[in-house]
């Protein structure tokens, strides 16, 4: 799909926590379209283009939803935040990435994503229940606490009421008791340790990562463990920071353990 640059219209600002905020935008249909796990550039000026996921899938309304982290101390946030803000239109250049939502296959879903990594997993979620609301999903999302998870009741919504999907919120500081819930489970750690003691096989899987490349490529290494299959693997790193090999084999991953 080429990318479009294209004026839309700003139809809300909401702030979801103190930290981040939702923007709702909305344009001609055609030229808003997208695949599920793609994402856009905002214009802030005419040298500076900020990438966002799109958060959610198409439904040929013409209108996007995105999941703004607001960093007061650094420069483009704030830039941003006024931005969006105050402007009756935004320009916008997309879409962009590889990072998407395979239409030809029905293996189960583990989809990883860290703080608002979720955005994009709300996107190929939605179009994976609409598409097919019998596959199996596992959703992982982290944060550094419980309230950072700002989507936390619509993640819980998609567990009770879909059989097949499973919701799991990470925290290094914990979760408390309450969290738990039928296909809903709170764990306490790193998002990849905590990955490394609950799965336990995961060559079948269609696995999606979504975060800083530190955490992607940790994930990476312990699903690798676990059996993942290069070829079954996608994010959004793998094109801006790549490495090789992208997913180790178990025995070099055993050989440095040694070293």
């Amino acid at each position: 799909m080429t990318a479009r640059t294209l004026t839309c219209q700003v139809v809300e600002v909401e702030d979801l926590t103190p930290d981040v905020f939702r923007v709702r935008l909305e344009g001609r249909a055609e030229a808003m379209a997208h695949e599920p796990g793609q994402y856009l550039e905002l214009q802030l000026d005419p040298e500076t283009w900020v990438p966002f996921s799109i958060a959610n899938a198409h439904r040929g309304d013409g209108r996007l939803e995105l999941h703004i982290q607001h960093w007061p101390e650094r420069g483009n946030s704030a830039r941003l935040r006024e931005l969006v803000v105050e402007a009756h239109h935004l320009t916008l250049r997309l879409p962009g990435g590889d990072c998407v939502l395979d239409p030809d296959s029905t293996r189960p879903l583990l989809l990883v994503a860290a703080g608002t990594g979720f955005a994009q997993m709300k996107a190929i979620v939605e179009a994976a229940l609409h598409d097919d609301p019998e596959r199996d999903i596992a959703l992982w999302w982290a944060a550094r606490e419980r309230r950072d998870l700002y989507l936390e009741s619509l993640a819980r919504e998609w567990a009770e009421t879909h059989p097949r999907l499973s919701f799991h919120g990470v925290s290094e500081q914990g979760m408390d008791a309450s969290f738990d819930a039928e296909r809903i489970q709170g764990h306490r750690g790193r998002i990849d340790e905590v990955l490394a003691e609950s799965l336990a096989d995961v060559a079948g899987h269609d696995v999606y990562l979504s975060g800083s490349p530190g955490m992607v490529y940790a994930c990476v290494d312990v699903l690798a463990s676990l059996g993942l299959r290069p070829s079954r693997v996608f994010s959004d790193v793998f094109a801006y920071a790549p490495r090789d090999p992208l997913v180790p084999t178990v025995g070099s991953l055993v050989r440095e353990r040694r070293a």
